[in-house]
């Protein structure tokens, strides 16, 4: 039984809740945030803590065999339903070995919960060892892409029962990535600052919890550039060179990339509906007329120059070409050669 969507995670937590537990699960994928979710909630449900002592065994891929862990599997649990069998960093096991879980599979110990974490990537599927896992509970944890984020961000503060404005969520998204267990740290630690009777987050939330300026960030700067705000776009970029450790080039490059791929795009959807457009796009409906005047102000042989340049200045920041320069000034070198015409 496999899943790998948003509501997969939320049916499977919920099965696990009420004690509905398979005996095998392989919790497989680049985003380690549902991993290990899911993980400590088969931790804090299957055994009470008194039952952990004698039932619950943690074990390391880089750090045992296969057949040690079928060995555990095959204890019967002490004074207790069931025995909790978590292996961590399972990628680590030797393609080789995989194979040795065959014949437990066939026939697990139902007493047995194991839980297998597989991060960074996925079991081959061609093998019989995965088709097996199949029978269970495998969870394909997947990155969400870019264009998700701040949805999933307004869905996992409103589980705080608190609500996000739009440009608060897009600005958290765009400037801690899609990184789900660092967005939800960072999340976490505001909610505990903020005071209870506040409702709706907002840019000022984020600005003073987060430490992401309202003013000074990569959002903003790719609306003042997309309006040839050129005094503007210095001012942030002179920020960012004031500390390149919170805002590195290699981030500004990436998201300004990524924002001028979007106008080329918006440029080949113009007689599309706004919705269709904001899709194509993948951005909030409540964006679209930033990247509207953006395509204004710029031709598709425009935009493709400029990408040229953030290419240019991407190989410089990682030293071709023998460059020393600061990372703030190449920044404000890529920002100026922006507005060049």
């Amino acid at each position: 039984m496999s899943k790998n969507s948003i509501l997969d995670f939320e049916r499977l937590a919920n099965t696990i809740r009420v004690r509905e537990f398979s005996p095998v699960y392989l919790l497989q994928g680049e985003e380690s945030f549902y991993i290990d979710s899911l993980t400590e909630l088969l931790e804090n449900t299957v055994l009470t803590p008194e039952e952990k002592s004698f039932n619950q065994t943690i074990l390391y891929g880089k750090e045992i065999n296969v057949k040690d862990i079928i060995m555990a599997s095959k204890r019967y649990p002490m004074m207790s339903e069931h025995q909790l069998i978590v292996v961590k960093e399972a990628q680590n096991i030797k393609k080789e070995h995989w194979d040795d879980f065959i014949n437990y599979l066939e026939k697990p110990l139902k007493s047995t919960i194991l839980v297998i974490n597989f991060k960074a990537k996925k079991l081959d599927q061609r093998t019989k060892v995965s088709k097996l896992f199949q029978k269970y509970v495998v969870f394909n944890s997947d990155k969400l892409y870019d264009n998700q984020v701040a949805g999933w961000i307004d869905s996992y503060i409103r589980k705080k029962d608190k609500n996000i404005d739009t440009k608060a969520a897009q600005l958290v998204a765009e400037y801690l990535g899609n990184d789900l267990g660092k967005i939800v740290n960072e999340i976490d630690k505001m909610l505990i600052q903020i005071p209870k009777e506040v409702q709706l987050i907002n840019t000022k939330h984020i600005e003073e919890n987060i430490g992401i300026s309202k003013d000074f960030n990569v959002f903003e700067l790719q609306k003042a550039i997309g309006q040839k705000n050129f005094n503007k776009s210095i001012q942030i970029i002179n920020y960012f060179a004031s500390d390149t450790n919170k805002n590195p080039l290699i981030l500004v490059i990436s998201n300004l990339f990524s924002y001028f791929n979007k106008v080329i795009l918006l440029h080949e959807s113009k007689n599309l509906a706004p919705r269709e457009q904001a899709t194509r796009l993948g951005v909030n409906e409540f964006f679209l007329s930033d990247y509207k005047l953006a395509s204004s102000n710029y031709s598709t042989e425009k935009l493709e120059h400029i990408l040229a340049i953030l290419k240019y200045f991407d190989l410089k920041s990682k030293g071709v070409g023998g460059n020393s320069t600061s990372e703030g000034e190449l920044m404000r070198e890529m920002v100026i050669r922006i507005f060049a015409d």
